[in-house]
């Protein structure tokens, strides 16, 4: 098992707690962290945006990205929504194993 930590912005807090959720409740995700107030300068459209959102920390496993990938897009309301997964270079046992455990299909 190799462990993944995907960001992902949302417009609101509302957004964020509804893709959170349904991570979860999918067990694409172990956990989720929604983080207020992120503020994001991004070109869109050939124009420079700078917006207030929530950024997404989603805890998941390799084997499991994929298919949080697929789900997320079909979710997010945004039409290219950020997802970008990173891996961990380190991580203690016990987390490691519940994040495997809570990520298996049921």
């Amino acid at each position: 098992m190799t462990a993944r930590i995907v960001f992902c912005a949302c417009a609101d807090r509302e957004t964020a707690s509804r893709l959170a959720r349904a991570l979860v409740d999918e067990r694409l995700a172990a956990c989720v962290n929604a983080i207020p107030s992120v503020v994001s300068t991004y070109r869109w459209n050939d124009a420079i945006h700078t917006d207030n959102e929530v950024l997404l920390l989603i805890k998941t496993t390799a084997d499991r990205l994929d298919a949080l990938e697929t789900r997320l897009i079909e979710l997010h309301p945004y039409e290219v929504p950020e997802l970008l997964a990173i891996e961990p270079v380190a991580g203690s046992a016990p987390y490691l194993a519940w994040l495997d455990r809570e990520t298996r299909p049921a």
